[in-house]
């Protein structure tokens, strides 16, 4: 007993606090590997770097349109796969605590299940926000032109939409413990046809009448709209409503579902 409240007092404060007390430490306590070994963050931007050097100059080849034009519809969508594939994978993480016992000392922490669930989601937005605005300083000597504002507010979407997918991430790792390879599966499974039929890569427009229709009902997409009205400086779309509409339906739906398996968690 002695050795399990030890181990608890070095991974959160046993102090009782407030909720918001709660998530910050857990926001410290989950972002402190990340800044002691930033190298897992520089290596997470090798695929989106990838996609903008090799896969943009095949989009401009096949449009005939000018880079720079190119680059504005592409890279808001590059954006999003960042989001999309970090916090995804974040779920990986809690398992890798799972196995070590980490997450068991932790739940013993007088601390709120909701304010654990929150806490591992608000962390993915730090590094989230880092890659975002290095994908985008990257795309700016190439033609990419950025609306300050549109930029800001683009931002704080994708950090709304990475809140609420990192909370699913986390649900469907809690609902896999004892079959790790599950979440893998699911997430291979789940995560490409819905970066897909987001249109964040290619045009859905000359798309079959069946891939319209799923893709009207995939909400990543209307964040991909709205994040390209956003860096286009047209704060005022009604893409940018539908895509924060969507974002905010992602991380309740994300959040509830996280918060009731972290309190059936044992």
């Amino acid at each position: 007993m002695t050795t399990t409240i030890s181990a608890t007092e070095e991974i959160i404060d046993p102090k009782p606090t407030g909720f918001v007390r709660d998530v910050a430490s857990v926001v410290a306590r989950e972002l402190r590997p990340t800044l002691r070994d930033p190298f897992s963050l520089i290596f997470s931007l090798v695929q989106p770097l990838f996609f903008l050097g090799l896969f943009g100059p095949l989009l401009v080849a096949t449009t005939d349109a000018p880079v720079g034009a190119t680059l504005q519809w592409f890279v808001p969508g590059i954006l999003v796969m960042v989001a999309l594939f970090g916090t995804g994978s974040t779920g990986s993480n809690l398992l890798d605590d799972i196995m070590v016992g980490s997450h068991e000392r932790t739940l013993v922490a007088p601390l709120s299940r909701s304010a654990l669930l929150v806490g591992r989601a608000l962390k993915e937005v730090v590094p989230l926000m880092v890659q975002g605005l290095i994908v985008v300083l990257v795309a700016v000597p190439f033609g990419f032109s950025i609306s300050i504002p549109g930029l800001v507010v683009g931002l704080l979407v994708l950090a709304l939409f990475g809140i609420g997918f990192g909370a699913l991430s986390y649900s469907l790792a809690l609902a896999v413990v004892g079959r790790e390879w599950m979440f893998w599966l699911v997430h291979q499974t789940v995560l490409f046809p819905l970066l897909i039929l987001s249109g964040m890569l290619l045009p859905i427009d000359d798309g079959p009448g069946w891939m319209k229709v799923a893709a009207a009902i995939n909400p990543i997409g209307y964040v991909v709209e709205a994040e390209r009205a956003l860096f286009a400086g047209d704060l005022a779309s009604s893409a940018v409503l539908g895509g924060l509409i969507a974002a905010s339906a992602i991380t309740v739906v994300g959040l509830v579902i996280g918060t009731r398996g972290m309190r059936r968690a044992r």
